[in-house]
């Protein structure tokens, strides 16, 4: 019996790897990675501010500013394009008067006549229930699209002959949108308090609104958390023509 000193050298094992170590280092280095990457996307600052709301709200009033100026210039080259159509056009008198006819329908033109506006606002700061009402929620407090909409299908079933929200004319493809509390009407943002105004026979223009089910919903809001509403007549108004685009895109012609 041979002893170990006598005995052939076994196999040579491979040193033992230490994956726990190399991976905190790796752990370790992503780290160092994710702070470098956060450190030159804030530039030094704390990247939880209100920087970026302030910089999405000025970006959302630039874009209003522009867009008004271009509707502005829209309307001025529409008003061009009018008045060169209208130069020997050889159309009859009959045919030029259909066609005011159309525009005047269309809301292409400005309307005047006797009127009544609708003025819609939030409630005040820190509005709390009156008593025999449940304390609000948020979304208690603030006008909605369906609020807004449902004053302008009351005024067009009452028999407006023209509407204007804010200071834009609303046509048959308008669409009377909100997001958050904002109004966006025709590429333009309105912050409240809102106003409608419709031309029309007043006496019946007040009892679409009255009649409404949807705004004797809103009224019960006013009673209860003291949403604005208001209601004033005006012997005279005029409300200005649309000045945007009047393109179809999602209807087909019928025939």
């Amino acid at each position: 019996m041979s002893n170990s000193a006598d005995s052939p050298p076994g196999p040579v094992r491979p040193p033992v790897r230490r994956p726990v170590r190399l991976l905190t280092a790796a752990v370790f280095a992503l780290a160092g990675l994710i702070f470098v990457t956060s450190f030159n996307t804030a530039k030094g600052t704390n990247i939880r501010t209100d920087a970026s709301l302030l910089k999405l709200s000025d970006l959302i009033h630039e874009r209003d500013r522009k867009n008004a100026e271009l509707g502005d210039t829209t309307a001025a080259v529409r008003r061009e394009i009018d008045t060169l159509v209208g130069r020997d056009d050889g159309s009859t008198e009959a045919e030029n008067a259909r066609l005011r006819a159309l525009e005047t329908a269309a809301g292409t033109k400005k309307l005047s006549g006797p009127a009544l506006t609708v003025t819609l606002d939030d409630a005040p700061p820190n509005a709390t229930a009156n008593p025999g009402y449940p304390e609000p929620q948020p979304n208690d407090l603030v006008i909605h699209q369906q609020d807004l909409q449902a004053v302008v299908n009351a005024l067009w079933q009452g028999g407006a002959q023209g509407i204007r929200v804010m200071d834009q004319r609303l046509i048959s493809t308008s669409a009377v949108r909100c997001v958050g509390n904002t109004l966006i009407l025709q590429g333009r943002v309105y912050s409240p308090p809102y106003t409608i105004t419709a031309v029309g026979d007043q006496d019946r223009l007040r009892t679409a609104l009255t009649d409404s089910p949807a705004i004797q919903n809103y009224q019960l809001y006013v009673k209860a958390y003291g949403l604005g509403w208001k209601v004033d007549e005006h012997g005279e108004e005029t409300l200005p023509g649309y000045t945007g685009t009047v393109d179809l895109h999602y209807a087909d012609p019928v025939g």
